[in-house]
């Protein structure tokens, strides 16, 4: 007999509007919700949905270079791979991640969040080169900063961490 894996999985969080003023970018034109396994190969995959909604927003009028699309993905990338390498150090694969895109007339906004350990300390975390592993370089941060126009982090020690990017378009 076959397992229903729906059954398995922790229920998904309610799509919610950011807290931000969402008429400061315009009308809400897409909103997108993943789930899945926190697991490295599923990087790519988080790469690959905000690619497709950005090339989807050239259609809206949006006039976003191959520079600035890259560096979107980078910063989606450095989110995903710290909510499953700190988010969550012990997983056995069965942990998920959420990411939420919301894509407005002049902005998309990218909200990644686990239910993992949490930053002790979020301002400190977001040092460059601070990191809590040798092998780790502490420049996730960094990047996210460099490549958004804004980078909000709130995390709770054994509740998880959510982080929102935000790219003006």
């Amino acid at each position: 007999m076959r397992e229903n894996l729906a059954e398995k999985l922790p229920a998904a969080p309610a799509l919610d509007f950011p807290d931000l003023n969402s008429t400061d970018y315009g009308l809400l034109q897409n909103s997108l919700c993943l789930n899945f396994a926190a697991i490295s190969e599923n990087v790519a995959l988080a790469r690959s949905l905000v690619a497709a909604l950005i090339v989807n927003c050239r259609e809206s009028g949006w006039d976003m270079t191959l520079s600035a699309l890259e560096e979107i993905k980078v910063a989606v990338s450095e989110a995903v791979s710290n909510a499953i390498i700190h988010g969550y150090p012990n997983t056995d694969g069965r942990a998920q991640v959420h990411m939420e895109l919301w894509q407005y007339q002049q902005a998309l906004v990218v909200r990644v969040s686990d239910e993992g350990v949490g930053i002790a300390d979020v301002q400190k975390a977001m040092e460059p080169e601070f990191t809590t592993g040798e092998e780790h370089l502490g420049l996730g941060f960094a990047f996210m900063s460099s490549f958004m126009d804004e980078v909000r982090v709130n995390s709770q020690l054994g509740q998880g961490t959510v982080v929102t990017l935000i790219k003006k378009i």
